[in-house]
């Protein structure tokens, strides 16, 4: 020190203070880059950590045309080996108890957290992959979790994917579900819907179709990132379209969508609930989502068309995060703390009058 106040006058040494300090405060704002992805520094090190780790040629690759049944078969295949260790791994940690069954002649798991208490309250997931993929076991990274998180017992629905069955008879299969638990006893009151991704277009699909069928409705409703509108539709699609280490439209999401609902057919508030009339009513929801998605505007569009309507419901953002965080990555303090609110917005929902 006594070398540097010899070599700088006072003022010079102030000024390099300052700039030091500017250097440091950019360094701890500034975004860290992934392999192809920008990690902001406003998200956890763990978050920060998980975006380098994805790849843009995945996001991208293309997918079967919508009616290449062995292109899909063997698409499907592939992702339920891939991500069999970490579901393996979701189990070992959380040590649910899980039983194979039908409810309504449709495949389910059900799912206790460890620990459960015998309760008629029940959560019915439909699970994500575009209707096209992944199934109720190659999903036990979201329902358990899930299950463990918010105390409830979980019935993940195994429902036919794209192309093999589309829109019509896949809601069918949720409704035959839900059909079922009220046969065995349990009441609306006491049920809630969750679902992320397609199954969140699902889910609100589904409860519209309940509804418009003089069925009743479940107590509540939780959407991570819906696939609300399965037509290119929305701003977001394009804005974020670099941003986003997950999802991309074009040979992508669009074969998806084709498969499942004819182009006629994709702005039908079954198949897309942003379209939905929700004057007719519709239960208390949670929307969830990250800010580093093409989805974006479907969770906005799906979030006004509730609220103008009068609906109760939450819109809870989380920054730099991606779709659906909370399932591939179910670990983040960030996935940790939308669970945490799940348990909260279903405590005040479910089992009331």
């Amino acid at each position: 020190m006594h070398l540097m106040r010899t070599m700088f006058p006072r003022p010079v040494l102030q000024n390099l203070s300052a700039l030091l300090g500017c250097l440091v405060c950019i360094l701890n704002t500034t975004s860290v880059t992934g392999q192809d992805y920008e990690a902001p520094a406003t998200i956890s090190p763990e978050a920060q950590k998980a975006v380098a780790g994805f790849s843009r040629a995945a996001a991208t690759a293309p997918l079967p045309r919508p009616d290449d049944r062995e292109g899909w078969k063997a698409v499907q295949a592939k992702v339920e080996q891939k991500r069999a260790a970490a579901n393996a791994e979701v189990v070992r940690k959380y040590q649910p108890q899980i039983t194979e069954r039908k409810l309504g002649g449709v495949p389910v798991l059900d799912i206790k957290p460890k620990g459960w208490k015998e309760s008629d309250q029940i959560l019915v997931y439909t699970h994500g992959g575009a209707y096209t993929l992944y199934s109720a076991k190659s999903r036990l990274m979201s329902a358990v979790p899930m299950a463990n998180d918010t105390g409830l017992r979980v019935i993940s629905v195994d429902y036919t994917l794209a192309p093999w069955a589309q829109w019509q008879e896949v809601t069918d299969q949720v409704v035959s579900v839900i059909q079922a638990l009220i046969k065995e006893g349990h009441t609306l009151k006491e049920i809630a819907v969750y679902g992320e991704s397609a199954g969140g277009g699902m889910a609100a699909g589904v409860v519209l179709k309940l509804r418009d069928k003089g069925l009743g409705m479940p107590a509540a409703v939780v959407l991570w990132s819906p696939w609300s509108d399965i037509t290119e539709t929305g701003d977001t699609y394009a804005t974020l379209q670099d941003a986003d280490p997950l999802l991309y439209y074009p040979g992508n999401l669009k074969n998806c969508a084709d498969a499942y609902a004819a182009p006629e057919d994709q702005k039908h508030p079954y198949v897309s609930p942003v379209y939905g009339d929700y004057s007719k009513g519709f239960p208390p929801t949670l929307i969830q989502a990250g800010t580093k998605e093409i989805f974006m505007s479907n969770v906005i569009r799906q979030y006004q068309a509730l609220d103008t309507a009068g609906i109760p419901v939450k819109l809870d953002l989380y920054e730099g995060m991606w779709h659906i965080f909370q399932v591939f990555n179910y670990d983040l303090p960030e996935s940790k703390l939308a669970r945490k609110k799940v348990k909260v917005f279903l405590k005040q929902h479910l089992g009331k009058p």
